[in-house]
């Protein structure tokens, strides 16, 4: 892994966050530093091919000030005042978020036993898409 993969950053988190919620699904953020090797364990082995298959998955870097990014509110922002705001300073944290900008999972940070991390993942993914209420169309 001579590069790290990437996840796309959305321009606009208020967007980024109305498409997930119409297709049923939280809006899964990855608070990234680049160089980081967990952090690329996170976005290769999970978040990307989860994003394949339909997952609403972004990423900001911790410490990112060049790259715009409007938040929730439609204000304009970056990676790095996103991480701090949401007091995301270790790396990597996962968020789960509704359309409006509220956590409705638990936050994973840190990689602690990757053997154990898909299952970890998926029980917060499973949360926060409870926490949503049925997809539409079912």
């Amino acid at each position: 892994w001579a590069r790290d993969s990437a996840l796309p950053v959305p321009a606009s988190l208020q967007v980024a966050g109305r498409e997930a919620a119409q297709s049923g699904e939280p809006l899964v953020l990855l608070v990234s530093l680049p160089g980081c090797p967990y952090c690329e364990l996170v976005r290769r082995s999970y978040l990307l091919p989860m994003r394949s298959e339909g997952l609403h998955a972004w990423q900001i870097s911790v410490n990112d000030r060049q790259i715009t990014v409007h938040d929730f509110a439609g204000n304009t922002s970056h990676g790095a005042a996103l991480a701090r705001q949401w007091q995301a300073a270790f790396t990597p944290t996962v968020l789960f978020f509704d359309a409006r900008g509220n956590e409705i999972a638990k936050r994973l940070v840190g990689v602690a036993v990757p053997d154990f991390y898909g299952a970890y993942l998926d029980a917060e993914l499973a949360t926060a898409r409870g926490k949503l209420g049925p997809k539409r169309g079912s």
